[in-house]
């Protein structure tokens, strides 16, 4: 069984989501990589077209709880907000936790390509963090 990589928000609805993508196409030949939220809403379809333009599908990719008992079973859980940082569920002390504090591209305004360059900003800042995991997994 591959170890697990989970990555946790509030909604699961952009941030953990576009964590997933890019985590599976970086490490899922090495990693079960999962997400879910504390209160999860719905995929946001301007998250789906972010990573659609750097070539990642993630339409196929649905809102999800926590999964507690995996979650417990985790390599690593990685908090995107600080909503989930302070609310997510305890791990075991060898569950490694990281927490990469995002703004929640889901609360910009203004006109749809307006909201998209927010969404295009978290995207690249979580592309630089699965990179930056990447390179310390290897180092493991």
């Amino acid at each position: 069984m591959k170890p697990l990589i989970y990555f946790i928000c509030t909604g699961n609805s952009a941030r953990s989501q576009m964590a997933e993508g890019y985590a599976r196409a970086a490490l899922g030949d090495r990693f079960e990589i999962l997400s879910g939220g504390l209160e999860p809403s719905i995929l946001n379809p301007l998250a789906v077209r972010a990573m659609a333009e750097v070539g990642i599908d993630i339409s196929h990719h649905f809102s999800k709880p926590i999964d507690a008992d995996r979650l417990r079973s985790a390599h690593i859980a990685v908090t995107l907000c600080g909503d989930a940082e302070e609310r997510c569920p305890l791990t075991p002390p060898e569950v490694l936790r990281l927490h990469w504090g995002l703004e929640d591209p889901a609360k910009a305004v203004g006109e749809e390509e307006d909201q998209l360059m927010v969404f295009r900003r978290v995207r690249d800042l979580i592309a630089a963090e699965v990179a930056d995991l990447k390179e310390d997994l290897r180092a493991d």
